[in-house]
């Protein structure tokens, strides 16, 4: 297992585990990382110090890593390390507005994209839905004056 310091463009620090630097490489390039302050699947590693000790220093046993669930291609990005406060009301605030959602809208799934530009062309009735979608097809819903508002998952929510 291997801890990396990650960044977003918004520059929000934040850390996760992978079983190597391919597995991170993987889930990175398919969009199962993200920003856990805004969402944003553009991580990129951060500069890292490694830990290294000192042989004057008195050896202490680090905890062992958690093993890995499942093989690398069904492997999810793990829950950042962080602990904070700021991270525990975040995370509580995403999990109200799962919550909410799953109660007030409808659940598209991969229709989301169709869905939202037939919505806003008066195709379809107007309502509240969500779904999944590329970052592609968010941007091109964006860029045609389609209002998405991505919203990450939850880490418990791809267990």
């Amino acid at each position: 297992m291997i801890r990396y310091a990650l960044l977003c463009p918004s520059d929000h620090p934040f850390e996760a585990w992978f079983r190597d630097s391919a597995t991170f490489d993987l889930q990175r390039d398919a969009g199962q990382v993200s920003c856990p302050s805004c969402g944003d699947p553009m991580v990129r590693k951060a500069v890292m110090a490694p830990a290294v000790r000192r042989s004057s220093q008195k050896r202490v046993d680090a905890p062992a890593a958690p093993e890995p669930a499942a093989p690398a291609a069904d492997v999810a990005a793990p829950a950042p390390a962080v602990a904070d406060e700021g991270f525990q009301r975040l995370r509580a605030a995403l999990r109200e507005m799962h919550a909410k959602l799953k109660r007030d809208a409808v659940d598209v799934g991969p229709a989301f994209p169709e869905q939202a530009r037939a919505i806003h062309e008066g195709e379809a009735p107007q309502r509240a839905i969500y779904g999944t979608a590329t970052d592609a097809q968010v941007r091109a819903l964006v860029d045609d004056g389609i209002g998405v508002l991505p919203i990450p998952a939850l880490p418990d929510d791809r267990n």
